[in-house]
């Protein structure tokens, strides 16, 4: 649809304002800004979900891995082996056996059910797990200290519940009983906390016991069994073909589950939270948009007069109809071009600005010790962006549709009869 120069002149014109035109110009401007809040809270909204989503998946699948090979209630035998035939996949990075189960924690008078995790320590050398840190990680302790036959990791909400601190003794309870001369007892051991640990998924912190693997065995009676083999990949995108192709490797009583399984209420519950965002920012830019339609149909009926001129001069119902399209066509890109801007200006500072915020109303935003969070994640898509300028850039299009066809349906006749 080619563009005359006299339409986009005309158009231009109509967008400035005059004085006897200012509520005019107030609605086009309001149009304007509504649809910049609505792209640019839009696009930071989006890229920080999607930045939280990534942080929280990275920090989970980081303690379990990206697929698990789960045994039998009876435990995975013959591991070693099954784990070598699985490193040599292609995507395989590494490897770990892991013994898991559930026990009672008591400590004095205080007592919580928590869930061991047996795990080699040579695996978790350089993983957060076992790396010193003051707000995440191992917050305190040494992890030369995580090897022996009495040694464990406290995750460090469970230990501030049962008041424990490094170095002190607590007694693990498991649901497995052992044979007495009296009849059969609960198992109880008493093992030293090394360290406490803080993973940033709260679950783990108030759930979790992590401890030696071959004093797991011992503990859960599995004697050279495991529980199964946290498998973790290059990526976390390639986990559903690794799963289906690991499937033939591994014993036919084992079941390979991939992150996304083990996980599916939690990556559920983001989608679900993540597309209603979406949804109801949507909203905004819809708003905004029939504001534009507000604007131009009153500027159609204050331009009567104009129209009923270029008419009669000869401009064609189709030259009408572009240059109200033009007008409505600069606000939206207007609006998106100044939202973009606006998106990406504030997730750029977007950590000088909570602290600014955080320091005038004496508030600090995402704690680390709630959320795990040393900084406001953020992820840009760029198709994300690109859907989102198009939407905004579509919807202000088919705001103009309607005022530019009954700008152009105006008979001059009838708008010149009583000028």
């Amino acid at each position: 649809m080619f563009i005359k120069p006299f339409e986009w002149m005309i158009a231009k014109r109509y967008l400035r304002a005059h004085r006897e035109e200012r509520f005019i110009s107030v609605i086009a401007i309001l149009s304007v800004v509504g649809i910049a809040l609505g792209v640019g809270v839009l696009i930071i909204v989006m890229s920080v979900m999607n930045g939280f989503q990534a942080t929280m998946v990275n920090q989970i699948i980081g303690i379990n891995g990206h697929l698990l090979v789960q045994g039998t209630s009876e435990g995975l035998h013959d591991y070693e082996n099954v784990a070598k035939d699985i490193a040599a996949f292609d995507g395989v990075v590494q490897v770990r056996p892991m013994i898991q189960g559930q026990v009672m924690v008591t400590y004095r008078d205080r007592s919580a059910g928590a869930v061991v995790r047996g795990v080699n320590p040579a695996d978790y050398a350089k993983h957060e797990l076992l790396t010193p840190g003051k707000d995440t990680g191992l917050i305190s302790g040494d992890p030369a200290d995580f090897q022996g036959d009495d040694a464990i990791l406290l995750g460090e909400h469970l230990a501030r519940n049962l008041g424990v601190r490094v170095g002190d003794v607590v007694t693990l309870i498991a649901p497995q009983t052992t044979a007495t001369p009296f009849g059969s007892a609960p198992r109880m051991r008493d093992y030293m906390v090394t360290g406490l640990f803080n993973i940033g998924v709260y679950e783990y912190n108030a759930n979790f016991i992590f401890m030696p693997l071959s004093q797991a065995q011992i503990h859960f009676k599995m004697k050279q069994a495991v529980s199964g083999l946290d498998v973790e990949l290059t990526h976390p995108d390639i986990a559903t073909q690794v799963q289906y192709e690991l499937i033939p490797t591994v014993p036919p009583t084992s079941r390979v589950l991939s992150w996304r399984d083990l996980n599916a209420s939690f990556v559920g519950a983001l989608e679900v939270e993540r597309n209603t965002m979406f949804i109801i920012l949507t909203l905004i830019i819809i708003i905004a948009a029939f504001n534009i339609m507000s604007s131009l149909i009153m500027l159609v009926k204050d331009k009567r007069k104009d129209i009923a001129v270029l008419r009669t001069m000869g401009a064609r119902r189709r030259s009408i109809m572009k240059i109200f399209v033009i007008c409505g066509g600069l606000m939206g890109m207007g609006g998106t071009l100044a939202g973009v801007i606006l998106g990406f200006s504030l997730l750029q500072y977007r950590e000088a600005i909570l602290g600014f915020l955080g320091d005038l109303f004496n508030i600090r935003f995402f704690p680390p010790d709630v959320y795990g969070l040393e900084a406001l994640p953020s992820q840009t898509d760029p198709a994300e962006v690109i859907f989102t300028v198009v939407l905004s850039l579509t919807l202000s299009l088919v705001a103009t549709l309607y005022p530019s066809w009954r700008a152009a349906r105006m008979d001059p006749v009838e708008a010149l009869r009583y000028e």
